[in-house]
């Protein structure tokens, strides 16, 4: 029996997608997710966040880099990822990721409207749309 790797998190984006191209015009994009729970503490209404570091790729990088923006709220769906790489000194850090498998913009509809235009994606609103990405874990790149 193989395990299951499974994260689900409704959230605000911390900041815009950052994109970018690989080898091969592979589209990457990447932006923290804030999620927030409160709880009371000796009385008082505490409020935690947690920061998730999001990754999209290919097709539903290219979605995500059109549609989503610093602090819309999105239901995303994926997997925890931890990778290593080497910082500019050499030194081997490590870094856990979600690799979102898919999306669903979520708040108004008016939300989703820059500057009060409507952005389309084919389907019709964008408000509520859900987003997937048509790969498996097998065709990204590290």
């Amino acid at each position: 029996m193989s395990g299951i790797n499974k994260v689900i998190l409704i959230g605000h984006l911390g900041k815009d997608p950052e994109m970018r191209y690989l080898e091969g015009g592979v589209s990457v994009t990447s932006f923290p997710l804030a999620t927030s729970e409160t709880f009371n503490k000796d009385g008082q209404k505490v409020e935690q966040t947690e920061w998730h570091n999001i990754v999209m790729w290919r097709g539903l990088a290219d979605v995500a880099g059109k549609f989503l923006q610093k602090g819309k709220l999105v239901y995303i769906e994926g997997k925890l990822r931890t990778r290593s790489f080497e910082d500019k000194e050499g030194i081997k850090k490590y870094t856990t990721e979600i690799v979102a498998e898919n999306f669903t913009m979520l708040g108004r509809k008016s939300d989703f409207e820059p500057d009060g235009n409507s952005r389309q994606t084919g389907k019709g609103s964008t408000n509520g749309d859900t987003f997937h990405n048509n790969t498996t874990g097998d065709d990204l790149p590290f």
